[in-house]
């Protein structure tokens, strides 16, 4: 192609000296036209998933309210289980892991075990979900277990 004669006689190698800058912003954008004819449909796609991750702020409120609702109501042991956080997210329109990181938040920002209840949660992967240790005594859903230590 450098061999090609321009109108004024010379090749397009003393082209690039002068007047080549033009053309070569036109070849770009010929380019970049055709890439975004070619790529538009996928570039929309992740433009749209970006602009939903990317959205950050306040939950909306009616499922912040029912997150309270069931926040008060346990506000002793705010721990919801599996299924209840299953619950949660259906009846809030919210993932359990907006779920999660609200009860994380909420915990950290509102809660404080109460001193006379001294506990160690252990996080059991058994169908039973999380066990609590308090004063030799071992709890896993309803029935204690007493430790002679």
């Amino acid at each position: 192609e450098s061999d090609e004669k321009t109108e004024e006689g010379g090749s397009s190698d003393e082209e690039d000296c002068s007047t080549g800058e033009l053309d070569h912003t036109s070849e770009e954008r010929e380019l970049k036209d055709r890439l975004y004819r070619k790529y538009s449909g996928y570039l929309s796609s992740l433009k749209q998933e970006f602009m939903r991750k990317k959205k950050k702020g306040k939950l909306p409120k009616d499922a912040r309210q029912k997150l309270l609702d069931w926040w008060n109501l346990h506000s002793k042991w705010p721990y919801p289980s599996e299924t209840e956080k299953v619950a949660l997210a259906e009846s809030t329109g919210l993932d359990q892991k907006q779920i999660n990181n609200w009860f994380i938040n909420q915990r950290k920002r509102h809660w404080k075990p109460s001193e006379d209840m001294p506990l160690v949660v252990m996080d059991s992967h058994s169908p039973h979900g999380s066990a609590l240790y308090m004063e030799r005594h071992l709890m896993t859903e309803g029935s204690a277990f007493h430790f002679d230590c």
